[in-house]
């Protein structure tokens, strides 16, 4: 299996406080990894490592076999255009219809044609269910329909790596399971790896093909859902109950 993602050793600290010491994990191509763990456990400054927003300590991140740590800005400008990230809000431009949300990661292709662009913003839609959305505004979604639009948004790039930071915070358990398919129905079809940041334990039973549980910043446990869930470590098997 192509590995798309390796972390060693990986480790960070804000003044005194270690958030991260010493992870170490894998991702093959098509994978979906969930990192489970309570609030404040290290999660969301994992993923702001393995994309190059905050800068490690210590430690060795590979994305797509490059070393993030000894790429320029250009350099790692030209790989997150192969990742996609969707943000616990959805973080769309509040000015712009959906169209034009989705047709802003296209600004620089330039040689794209404007039917072109408008027939891949209906294929990205179409793939989140949204289709008839185009031309809303951001303010007239609901917080499920948002995620959707920057899950497609995510996806019109075509990334080889996926990072959900909560997908399903805010949600209501319905609209939350949808997110969870829908995470799974895109790994069918783009065949991209994921990281899932959650501490939701539905859509990590739904969408996990493999778990690590972080405590304190540290990997302490890691298995298929079932695995976890059926731990004879009290500790870890608490998170399913």
């Amino acid at each position: 299996m192509e590995t798309v993602v390796e972390v060693e050793n990986l480790k960070k600290s804000f003044g005194v406080n270690a958030v991260l010491k010493n992870i170490n994990l894998k991702i093959n191509k098509g994978e979906n990894l969930v990192v489970f763990g309570k609030s404040g456990s290290g999660k969301s400054v994992l993923i702001k490592c393995l994309v190059g927003l905050i800068e490690p300590d210590e430690g060795t991140v590979m994305l797509l076999g490059e070393n993030i740590r000894e790429l320029n800005k250009e350099g790692l400008n030209l790989l997150r255009k192969k990742v996609g990230f969707l943000f616990q809000s959805a973080a769309l431009y509040d000015s712009m219809s959906v169209r034009e949300n989705l047709e802003f990661p296209l600004r620089g292709l330039k040689s794209m044609p404007k039917e072109e662009i408008t027939e891949l913003v209906l294929e990205t839609l179409k793939s989140v269910g949204l289709e008839a959305a185009i031309d809303k505004m951001p303010s007239e979604l609901s917080g499920g329909m948002r995620k959707r639009v920057g899950l497609a948004r995510t996806l019109i790039l075509k990334p080889e790596i996926i990072f959900y930071d909560e997908p399903t915070t805010g949600l209501d358990p319905i609209t939350s399971k949808e997110i969870s398919k829908l995470i799974l129905d895109i790994q069918k079809k783009y065949n991209a790896a994921s990281i899932i940041i959650t501490h939701d334990v539905e859509c990590a039973r739904l969408t996990a093909n493999r778990m690590i549980i972080i405590k304190d910043g540290k990997s302490v446990a890691e298995g298929t859902f079932k695995e976890l869930s059926e731990s004879n470590d009290e500790w870890v098997s608490s998170f399913f109950k």
